[in-house]
Formats: structure tokens, C-alpha cells, sequence
């Protein structure tokens, strides 16, 4: 299920992704890559009235991330200017060769005649603009240069050019005989800009100034948030931070983009170091104070405990997460602060859940927060109610109602990332419940859905966690129908968009594992699904220990099985988790009716339906009444097993997985036949001929999913009812074929009547 908890995580650097960098030792200054922006502004405007529209609209476009960006070199510079106008990329490289080759004073004329761009009744560029600002900053830094530093930076020009023309040479020496320039430039992607650029790129670029490092802050934190793929690598994105606090360790922000980028990679020791130091500097620096008057020191350490307990809590470290939240708790109190108090609320509901289950103090945090006009908090406590009471049972259609009063919130305040957590939590809801065409429903909607969050270019919306968990859904869902192909491609889409170094990695990696366990469950390949049982359990410890009991009992070790299955059920029977209680009771009543001790299995499934019952469990109380079927097949009242049957046998053909509808009719089928006994002899006839359809079904079903061992078992079936309604041909070739499966799985000595799946 969809967890809601994560977004509680206060972050005051942040808002809609930009972040809010106040703080920076380090002025802007003139660089050679600056100096080759302003000989394309000076060229735009020269050559202004020559350009197209078009022309114009994507010179105009480049602009901007040009000049918030960090400094590039001059190839990827050109290269840019010439997607957007050709002639004009060529006059800014022979002007800049002709000021590199030149003489200072070249230089010195050129930052001269800068001015004029703002003189006249109808100036070239408007001093408030953004293209005035950057020039009008640029001419000031030169302006305070000594003769000294006016030396170096020329020196830097040439040596700036310098090296682009070598490396422009040197490709001209060793590919023009293989590629010609058109091939070996290649065609820049519109959304280039708008990326982080290349490591070599940055790390040769020097130290940024204040407007770019809170440009590359700003779109980190915008692509952590929104497409953790575009971000820059942890181990990049570290060494940048490491480089921007080298220059200025007080640079506050830059230590809570570092705080984040550990969160990635789930380094406790570097999270907390950088949290603590992110509140550290916010605090020395006065930003809080100056924004907050006397309240910012204590507001500053008040949200660092609140921080540090939901740090905490994530890494699963409960008590210390409990002390820090008693701690924010305290000091929020001493300054009246009921914002802080409710974050501190919620969190607390969080650390609750993980000891006991109470509703009482999620509900009144729900109230307060409504009370002080914090709809994202009351949200986000209605969803993890839900997700409680979805857990303890309660009815669907009450759940949904709660679910529609927080999605009113939601569209009310545009709280986009919620309502894709409310969607998923739906389609999490269903799937619990067993609906799995509800279950699709939701996923699709969520899919389809465009974010309200504005994003750049080229930026993946909607890389989230709620994201993760409906194509993981929707994957798994594609498998149970036997679309494997479709499976694979939504799980190729998810490692795509979530990286394996990505926070949300684990959900796909997971359903990855049980989807190949399933297959190979299906296909006969035990010692392949006991090789992915390692995988599973170190994703989900419980999920690994339950799989490794299916493949012993599927491998007829059922002692070992037994005592793994007895361990887990009295393991989730302590943590509460009724739907792995009730798939592990169904599994010892199977190895009960494979050790031929049917009577002692009926208790055991008798627990299992009054369990799924009592917690809405639709799906499982229909697998459940299925077993008690064959079990009553079994004990030789094949009648009574008919009339449960249709009971059901419904909610399986309408939301079960095809191994499931498969088994259900091959069941159907063969209460039909031991019913036929008794029976006339022309009503046998027509029992036996219906049996037959239905096993028809049934083979069509394990067909899908490759399920030889019950392909195999239902061609059995069918070659003796075949052999006994006096068809020969037909009775040829079920044996036929059953003889060619049986050659590939050979039998395992279990009577073809004790298994029911």
C-alpha cells in the first residue's frame, strides 16, 4: 500500500521545488564564459533586425538558462547558439577570436561599448530587464578589477579560447577522413539546457557565483522532487555540494541539498551530519532571525528535533526518533508555535502505529490540523487513517467516502502530490480487498493524469512514490492475466524512471522478484524460484520466508515446509498482518491434504475464512471457500462441494488472477464428475460432457500462463472422460499430449487428487 508518511518530512528550503538560497559569501564576477555571453548579446543586438522571428523566439528561449547556468565551454556554447541561428554563432567565434588574438585594449573597448546598449530614446536592452541586469552587473565587476586581475582575466579569455580551438582541431585531425562536421557535432536536444550539465563540465568550470549555485540548488532540488533521473548522481551531486561549501561552509542551503542527496542513497551517518549542519548555519548566519525576528533561533531548533525524528523514524531508529520528537515538542510549546506542535502531532501518530494501534490520536490530529488551516496535514492524516482501518477490516465503501472528503481538500488547495497519493491509496484499497478491476481503474486514472505542478522542459512530472506504487500494481496485475510481455515492459518503464540508486527503486525491484517467482512457480523451474527467493527476502523478509515455503512444499519437502509456515504464521499473527496469516493458513491446510490428513485441514480453513471475512477480504474468503470445496470433494461429498462452489466462484472469474480461474474450473469440473455417480445414465452423459467444457476452460487459462504441471493434469482428466464417453480420437490426443508434458515434468508421486492449485 501507498505510503503516506514520507511526504510529512518538513522542508523549509523548498517551495514547489525552487529553493530559497539566501546565504552566499561569493559575489558574481566576470569569467571568459561571461565575456562570450556578452559578445552574443552585444552580436544579438547588432544583427537583431536581421533574424527571423523564429530566429528570435529561440535565441530568446536560450537565453535564460545561458545566463543562470553554471559556466560551460565554448564548443557546447557554439553549439547551442548554432541550433538556434547559425550565421549568428559564426560572428560571435571570429569576434571573440579577434579579441582573444588581439590586445588588451580590444577588451578594454569592448566592455567600454557595453554601455551604449542602455543609451538612446529607444535603448537596445532595458536596464531592468534580465539581459540588463546581467549586463549592468558585468560591466560593475569589470569596472572593480585591478589592472592586475584585468591581466589575468584576459589571459583567462585566450587560454578560454585556446582550448576550444585545439580541441576543435584535434577532431578535425582524427575523424574528418571517417565523419564529416554535421555527424561529429550532432544535433542538441532541445531540453539540453535546462540539465545539469556534465561532470567533467562542471568540476573544470571553477567556483560558482551566488546567482549560479542557487540556480543549480534550485534545479536539484526541483529535479530530486519531480525526475530524480535528470538529477545529477549521488556521488556527482556530493562532489558539487562538497565544492560550493568548500568556497563558503556557511552556504545553509547547500547543506540540506546534501541532506537530501544522502536520503537517496539511505546514508544515515552523512543525512544526519548534513541536517545538523544545514540548522547549524541557518542559525549563525542570523536567516532565520532575520526573517523571523527573536522567534528564528528558536524556530530554527525546534524544526531541527522535528527533522531529526522524522529522519529517524524513516531509517526505522523509533527511539531517538522519540526522544528528538519530545524535544521539538518542548520547545515548540515554550514559543507557542501550534504549527510546529501539529507537525510534532503528526509524527507522532506516526511513531504509535509502529507500537500499537490506536485511532484516537490520529483523528485528533486530524481535527487539529483542519482546525489551524492545515489542509495537507489533515490530509495526509484522513489517508493514513484509511490506510489503519483498511488494515483492521472496516468497509470498503466507508474508506471511500473518507478518501472523497480528503480529495475535496485536495482540489480545493491544488495539492497535486496528494491527490496522486489519495489514487494510489485507492488502488492499494482494492487490491487488499481483492477488486481488481477497481484496482485497474484507479492506476489508469492516476496515469493519466497531468500534474499541477510546474515543471521544466524536458522533466519526467510525476516521479513519485505514488507513481511507483500504481505501475508496480499495474505490472502485477498485467502478470496475474498472463500479459507477461505487458508486465515486462511496465517494469522496464519503472527502471527507467526509478533507477536502481533511486529512493523508490525497492518497490519495483520487489514485484520484479515475485513476478519471475510466479512464472517459475508456473512453469516447473523450483530450483529458478528457489534462486529468487534471496532476492525476495532481502526486499521483504516476510514475502521471502513465505515463498520459500511454497517451493519446499512444491518440492515435497513438507516437514521443512510445515515448520517455516508455523514460525511465519505465529510471526504475522504478533504484527498483525491478517492477509499473510490467511495465505500461510491456506498453505498448511494444503500440506495437511498432501500428508492425506483431510479432517485436520477443515479447522484450519474454517480459521482462514472467519479471518476474511471479519476484515472484508473478498478475494481470499472466495479462495478459501474454494478450498473447503475440494476439501469437501475430498471427504466424498462432492454435492455439497458443488453448491459452495457457486458461492465463490463469481468474484473469482471476475477479479482473480487466470492460475486461479483455471483452478476453480479444473475444481467445478471434477465435483461435477465424482457428483456424476450417482446419477442416471443419460444425466451422467450430460455431467460429463459439461465437465469436459469446462475443463476446456480451464486448459485455456493454464494455457496462458504456461502452468504445464496443471496442463498436464487436466489432460489426464479429460483423456479418461474422453475414454469413458467412448471418444476415441478426442481420447488419443489428450494422452497424446499429456504423454509429451509428462515426459517434461515428470510426476513427483503425489496422487493427482490431492491438489487443488
Amino acid at each position: 500500500m501507498a505510503s503516506v508518511h514520507e511526504s510529512l518530512y518538513f522542508n523549509p528550503m523548498m517551495t514547489n521545488g525552487v529553493v530559497h538560497a539566501n546565504v552566499f559569501g561569493i559575489k558574481d564576477w566576470v569569467t571568459p564564459y561571461k565575456m562570450a555571453l556578452l559578445v552574443l548579446l552585444s552580436e544579438l543586438g547588432r544583427s537583431g533586425a536581421q533574424l527571423g522571428l523564429l530566429e528570435r523566439r529561440r535565441l530568446n528561449r536560450l537565453l535564460l538558462p545561458l545566463l543562470q547556468g553554471p559556466d560551460m565551454p565554448l564548443s557546447r556554447l557554439r553549439k547551442a547558439i548554432e541550433e538556434c541561428c547559425s550565421p549568428l554563432a559564426s560572428s560571435v567565434h571570429i569576434r571573440l577570436k579577434l579579441m582573444a588574438e588581439g590586445e588588451l585594449k580590444d577588451m578594454e573597448q569592448f566592455f567600454d561599448d557595453l554601455s551604449d546598449s542602455f543609451t538612446g530614446t529607444e535603448p537596445e536592452v532595458h536596464k531592468t530587464s534580465v539581459v540588463g541586469l546581467f549586463l549592468r552587473h558585468m560591466i560593475l565587476a569589470y569596472n572593480k578589477l585591478s589592472f592586475s586581475q584585468v591581466y589575468k582575466l584576459y589571459t583567462a579569455l585566450q587560454q578560454y579560447f585556446q582550448n576550444d580551438d585545439e580541441k576543435k582541431n584535434g577532431i578535425d585531425e582524427s575523424d574528418m577522413d571517417l565523419t564529416n562536421t554535421e555527424e561529429f557535432e550532432g544535433k542538441m536536444e532541445k531540453e539540453e539546457l535546462d540539465l545539469p550539465l556534465r561532470e567533467e563540465e562542471i568540476s573544470c568550470s571553477g567556483p560558482l557565483s551566488q546567482k549560479q549555485a542557487e540556480y543549480f540548488l534550485s534545479q536539484q532540488a526541483s529535479l530530486l522532487k519531480n525526475d530524480e533521473t535528470k538529477a545529477l548522481a549521488p556521488a556527482s551531486l556530493q562532489k558539487e555540494l562538497n565544492n560550493l561549501l568548500k568556497f563558503n561552509p556557511d552556504f545553509a542551503e547547500a547543506h540540506y541539498l546534501s541532506y537530501l542527496n544522502s536520503l537517496r542513497v539511505q546514508d544515515v551517518f552523512s543525512s544526519t551530519h548534513s541536517l545538523l549542519h544545514y540548522f547549524d548555519r541557518l542559525i549563525l548566519t542570523g536567516a532565520e532571525s532575520k526573517s523571523n525576528g527573536d522567534e528564528g533561533y528558536g524556530r530554527s531548533l525546534r524544526y531541527a528535533a522535528l527533522n531529526l525524528a522524522a529522519l529517524h523514524c524513516r531509517f526505522g531508529h523509533y527511539q531517538q526518533a522519540e526522544l528528538a520528537l519530545q524535544e521539538a515538542i518542548r520547545i515548540a510549546q515554550e514559543s507557542n508555535d501550534h504549527v510546529c506542535l501539529q507537525h510534532c502531532l503528526s509524527w507522532l501518530c506516526i511513531l504509535e502505529q509502529k507500537i500499537f494501534d490506536s485511532c484516537v490520536l490520529l483523528e485528533h490530529s486530524v481535527n487539529k490540523s483542519l482546525h489551524f488551516g492545515l489542509p495537507y496535514l489533515a490530509s495526509l492524516g484522513i489517508q493514513s487513517l484509511v490506510q489503519q482501518r483498511a488494515f483492521a477490516g472496516k468497509a470498503a465503501n466507508k474508506l471511500m467516502d473518507a478518501l472523497k472528503d480528503s480529495d475535496l481538500l485536495h482540489w480545493k488547495h491544488s495539492l497535486s502530490e496528494l491527490i496522486d497519493i489519495s489514487i494510489a491509496q485507492k488502488t492499494a484499497i482494492w487490491r487488499l480487498y481483492g477488486r481488481s478491476t477497481m484496482a485497474l481503474q484507479q492506476a489508469q486514472t492516476l496515469l493519466s493524469m497531468n500534474s499541477l505542478e510546474a515543471v521544466n522542459v524536458g522533466v519526467q512530472q510525476n516521479n513519485t512514490e505514488s507513481f511507483a506504487v500504481v505501475l508496480c500494481h499495474l505490472a502485477e496485475l498485467h502478470a496475474e492475466q498472463g500479459y507477461f510481455a505487458a508486465a515486462s515492459e511496465i517494469l522496464k518503464h519503472l527502471k527507467e524512471r526509478f533507477p536502481p540508486n533511486s529512493q523508490h527503486a525497492q518497490l519495483w525491484m520487489l514485484f520484479d522478484q515475485k513476478i519471475q517467482f510466479e512464472r517459475a512457480m508456473n512453469d516447473g523451474k523450483y530450483h529458478t524460484a528457489d534462486s529468487l527467493v534471496a532476492g525476495i527476502t532481502a526486499l521483504n523478509s516476510i514475502e521471502g520466508v513465505y515463498r520459500k515455503a511454497i517451493v519446499l512444499k512444491a518440492q515435497n519437502q513438507m516437514s521443512e515446509a510445515h515448520k517455516l509456515l508455523q514460525k511465519l504464521l505465529i510471526y504475522c499473527q504478533k504484527i498483525k498482518n491478517t492477509e499473510m496469516v490467511i495465505s500461510v493458513l491456506l498453505s498448511i491446510a494444503e500440506l495437511y491434504w498432501r500428508s492425506s490428513c483431510h479432517t485436520i485441514a477443515l479447522p484450519v480453513l474454517l480459521q482462514a475464512l472467519a479471518l476474511s471475512r471479519e476484515y472484508s477480504l473478498q478475494y481470499l474468503a472466495s479462495e478459501t471457500v474454494l478450498n473447503l470445496a475440494f476439501s469437501q470433494l475430498i471427504l466424498g461429498i462432492p454435492e455439497q462441494a458443488l453448491n459452495i462452489l457457486h458461492m465463490a466462484i463469481e468474484p473469482v472469474l471476475a477479479h482473480g488472477a487466470v492460475l486461479d480461474k483455471g483452478c476453480a474450473m479444473f475444481l467445478v469440473a471434477k465435483c461435477q464428475v465424482a457428483s456424476a455417480a450417482s446419477y442416471t445414465p443419460r444425466k451422467k452423459i450430460e455431467a460429463l460432457e459439461s465437465a469436459i467444457l469446462n475443463l476446456n476452460e480451464a486448459k485455456t487459462y493454464f494455457a496462458k500462463v504456461d502452468c504445464k504441471e496443471q496442463l498436464r493434469d487436466v489432460l489426464y482428466f479429460q483423456a479418461r472422460l474422453f475414454h469413458t464417453l467412448g471418444k476415441t480420437q478426442e481420447r488419443n490426443k489428450c494422452a497424446m499430449l499429456f504423454r509429451q508434458l509428462h515426459q517434461e515434468l515428470p510426476a513427483h508421486g503425489v496422487p493427482l487428487i490431492n491438489a487443488f492449485k
